[in-house]
This record gives C-alpha cells, sequence and structure tokens, in this order.
C-alpha cells in the first residue's frame, strides 16, 4: 500500500512538476533522504558522531583550533552576572558573595565557575550537549554556599533507555516524561561506559530528579531530546583532509630518503672502503660536503627527482577548509590560523557575521539554560543557609532573581574608528552608556564607582590628568556644545 501511494505521488509530481527538489528525475533518482525523525539518528548513529568527534579534537589539528575558536569567543573569561537589585547595598553583598563563591562552583576543582562555562561551550560543540548536577554539600564542608556543581559528559546519559514505566511516564534516550511531556528525571550511568579504570558497577544507572539537573544542549529539530555535534556535517572532510596530508607528507618523507642512485653492469664485484651495508644489507654510500667519489667502470649515478604536490595542492586544501568552516561554523582564518588570505575588509565582515552568531548562541545556549539555572539555585541556596540577608525573599523571589549577563568584550577591529562610532552613537542618544559597557563586558554602576572613586583619590592626592576633550580622539572632531558652555568648561 505504501509503495504504491509513493509510486502515485512521483507520477503525479513528474506530470504537475512545480519543485524540482521533489521530483524523481535522472538528477535526483538516487538522492534518497532518510525520513527518520531526528530523535531516531541520534540513537543510532549518536555515540559514533561523538567519538569520531573527541577523536579529531584529539588528533587533528584543524579541529583542535576550532573548537578552542569556539570557546574562546562564546565565553572567553566567562559571561558575568551584573544583579538588577534596585538597593545598592544589597546589590553589592549579592556580586560579592558570588565572585567568592565561583573559585568553589566545580565540584572536581579543576576551575572555576566561568572555568565550567567554557568547558560546557566545548562538550555542546564536541557532543550537542552536556549535562551539569547540582551538588549540594553540608555546611561543614567551609564553602561560601553549600553548592558546587559536577559536570556530566553525554556518553553517561545512556539513548538506549526507552521504556514505559508502571505510572504512565516515559523513558526516552534517558529521559523521563510525564504525561503532559515534562522532564521528570534523568537516568545517568554510575561510571562512564569507556573508562576502564572506574572500578564502578559497569551498566549501573541511577535515577536523578530534573530538578538536580541542568541539560544544556543546542536543538536544531522541533521535538529534539538529545545533541547533534557541530562536528557531524564536517567530520568526513575532515578526516579525509586529515589522510590526504599523512599520505602527501609520508610521500615526501619516503621521496627524500632517496638521494643518489648507482647502476652498475657488475653488481657482484667487492666494493670499495667508503662503501658498506645498511641494517637491511643494502649497499651504501657515506656522502660528505665537497667529497668526490670515483666510480667503478660502467656505474652511473642518478639523482632522485621525487614528484611535486603540484599547483593543486594549495587550493584543494584551501577549498576543502572552507567547506569544513561553514559546516563548523567557525569562520576560515579562525579554523586554519591562516591570515594571508585575509585583509581588513573581508576580516571585518566575517568577525560581524560570525559575532552574531556568537551572540545568539550565548543567550539561547549559555546564558538561558546554564547560567539562569545555576544563579536561580545559588540565590535560594545562599539564602536558606543564611548566606544571604533578604528580607521576604519567598514574596520578592523574582525581584531578587532579576539578573543581566554580560558576555566578554568584543576587541575592536579599529579601536580609533570603533571608538569614535561608539561615542557619537552615545552623543546622538542612540545608545546608553549603559549599553555601550554592556557590550563591552562591565556592569556600568560598577564603572561608574571606580571612576569616582578614583577622581575622589586624585583630587585628594592633588594629582590632575589630561581631560578626555583633550585627547587626540576628539582633536579636529566638531563639538556639540554650544559656544558659551564650551568657553566655561575649558575655563
Amino acid at each position: 500500500m505504501l509503495a504504491s501511494l509513493t509510486a502515485f505521488r512521483r507520477r503525479v509530481g513528474a506530470f504537475i512538476g512545480g519543485f524540482e527538489a521533489g521530483l524523481a528525475n535522472r538528477r535526483l533518482r538516487g538522492f534518497q533522504p532518510s525520513r527518520a525523525h531526528l530523535n531516531t539518528l541520534i540513537a543510532v548513529a549518536g555515540p559514533d558522531i561523538v567519538a569520531r568527534a573527541r577523536w579529531l579534537v584529539r588528533n587533528n589539528g584543524y579541529a583542535a583550533n576550532a573548537i578552542e575558536s569556539w570557546a574562546g569567543n562564546v565565553v572567553g573569561a566567562g559571561i558575568k552576572p551584573s544583579s538588577l537589585i534596585k538597593d545598592a547595598g544589597v546589590k553589592a553583598a549579592v556580586q560579592e558573595l558570588w565572585l567568592s563563591w565561583t573559585d568553589e562552583a566545580d565540584a572536581e576543582g579543576f576551575t572555576d565557575f566561568y572555568g565550567l562555562q567554557r568547558r560546557a561551550a566545548r562538550e555542546v560543540f564536541i557532543a550537542g550537549e552536556v549535562f551539569f548536577r547540582f551538588r549540594p554539600r553540608r555546611p561543614q564542608d567551609g564553602l561560601t554556599v553549600p553548592l558546587q556543581l559536577q559536570m556530566l559528559p553525554s556518553e553517561m546519559l545512556p539513548l538506549s533507555r526507552n521504556e514505559v514505566m508502571p505510572d504512565g511516564n516515559v523513558i526516552r534516550q534517558g529521559i523521563e516524561f510525564d504525561r503532559v511531556g515534562r522532564r521528570v528525571a534523568y537516568y545517568f550511568l554510575r561510571r562512564h561506559p569507556g573508562d576502564i579504570t572506574d572500578p564502578g558497577l559497569a551498566g549501573e544507572t541511577v535515577r536523578i530528579p530534573a530538578s538536580e539537573i541542568v541539560h544544556v544542549i543546542d536543538p536544531v529539530d522541533a521535538g529534539q531530546l538529545r545533541g547533534v555535534s557541530r562536528f557531524a556535517a564536517g567530520t568526513v572532510k575532515l578526516f579525509l583532509l586529515d589522510q590526504y596530508d599523512d599520505a602527501e607528507l609520508d610521500r615526501k618523507k619516503v621521496a627524500a630518503m632517496h638521494a643518489l642512485f648507482i647502476t652498475t653492469p657488475a653488481p657482484a664485484e667487492p666494493l670499495d672502503a667508503a662503501e658498506g651495508r645498511d641494517d637491511n644489507d643494502e649497499r651504501t654510500i657515506d656522502l660528505q660536503p665537497g667529497q668526490i667519489t670515483m666510480l667503478e667502470p660502467g656505474e652511473e649515478v642518478q639523482t632522485s627527482a621525487p614528484a611535486d604536490s603540484g599547483q593543486t595542492y594549495e587550493p584543494f586544501q584551501y577549498r576543502t577548509l572552507l567547506q569544513v568552516s561553514a559546516a563548523l561554523g567557525v569562520p576560515y582564518a579562525y579554523l586554519s590560523n591562516d591570515m594571508l588570505k585575509a585583509n581588513y575588509s573581508n576580516s571585518r565582515l566575517a568577525l560581524l557575521e560570525f559575532r552574531r552568531r556568537i551572540e545568539a548562541y550565548q543567550h539561547a545556549v549559555i546564558v538561558w539554560q546554564l547560567c539562569r539555572r545555576v544563579w536561580a539555585r545559588w540565590m535560594d541556596t545562599a539564602v536558606l543557609a543564611g548566606a544571604l540577608d533578604l528580607p521576604r525573599y519567598d514574596d520578592r523571589r523574582r525581584e531578587h532573581l532579576a539578573c543581566g549577563w554580560l558576555p566578554p568584550k568584543w576587541d575592536w577591529v579599529d579601536p580609533l574608528k570603533d571608538a569614535r562610532a561608539e561615542i557619537e552613537q552615545i552623543n546622538a542618544g542612540l545608545k546608553s552608556r549603559t549599553q555601550a559597557l554592556a557590550e563591552r563586558g562591565y556592569d556600568a554602576e560598577q564603572v561608574d564607582a571606580e571612576i569616582a572613586a578614583d577622581q575622589a583619590r586624585e583630587n585628594s592626592l592633588g594629582l590632575s590628568f589630561r581631560s578626555s576633550a583633550a585627547s587626540p580622539l576628539f582633536q579636529g572632531e566638531p563639538s556639540n556644545t554650544p559656544a558659551g558652555e564650551q568657553d566655561n568648561a575649558n575655563a
């Protein structure tokens, strides 16, 4: 029945025409994509894709460079919170406590909270997802706030766990859902399936409530449950290009090992004193700079002439790496570290496009899924533990949790031009100083407080520095200040 329906649709499509992409003509006859949902594809191929992606990161220089560039641009020194609590004193106390806790956030003790952000960005790039488990601690553990985060790789949540529970809940790819589709729990393995150094029982799982897990994922399809590696679209080309480069390098190495060939009509004649035998019992001659070697009658010397890589090697490498960079979403220069083909204009265009993608990823993935969840849990724990004194916290929880997240600042491509453009936008009312500072990763209130403290200290010490109006940045620029006010300012 299904086959006849498909044949009927093809006949109708061929008769009507319409979308060429839906026809079964000669050029598309072999193009038969899978109609399976992404969850099915991940269940079948997900473990192999992740394993290959991790292999590339460990063994391929381009892959390693791409992921470091991605993590450095997404997180950098950290996406940092700026509490929106209106009371300045309370806000300062919250920010100070948070700063102290970030050094204690990692349950493994390897890094701080911002280092965990970077590791999360790397893992989502490689495996498509990563998990964090909230680990409450005892008061006697001596932490600023009794809470830590444990990072769990995607391999710890088995894709093969699918079943229907007696209460009507459903487990799909290791995630338990209730009857309305809400995530209830995760079934994690007690040990990594590929870690033979862990003496735990292989295959044993533990149920962890969803409230204790942060699932960081960059979803691409509706209804998607688990993540897809960003290397999925570039794995084949990266691997084949790596093999090609290795073969080319090995070919050149073998060719370079043979410098001279000597042919003789009488190979059985005895060797002279300058000759010898190598480990393979092959006849050899040691050559020295400026040496003149007398050959036997009939012997001829031929130099090695290995084939060159040719003029197609560089264009082929460049075009293949362009396809890989497009698949990974990383600019070519960031993937290959090749700056020879870059100029100011195309570098700026590529950088602006890359930054738009990064900003969307920062907001939709790192901030929304990780930072906000951690901030809310940290605030709740701090209040319950008595580390923060926030009156009527239960009634005003939303107000206290309000927070802006400041990504790392973008370095200016042309500092002078970019600074002038920024100042003109502020003077024209197109943006505020608060917005400009937030875009550069700073909190406006903190910056203003530091400026006021600097000015007070300078005045108390009798120091006077050149004003901003005298800076070369503003010399030659028209002033929007009326003449009288300008004279008073100069006075």
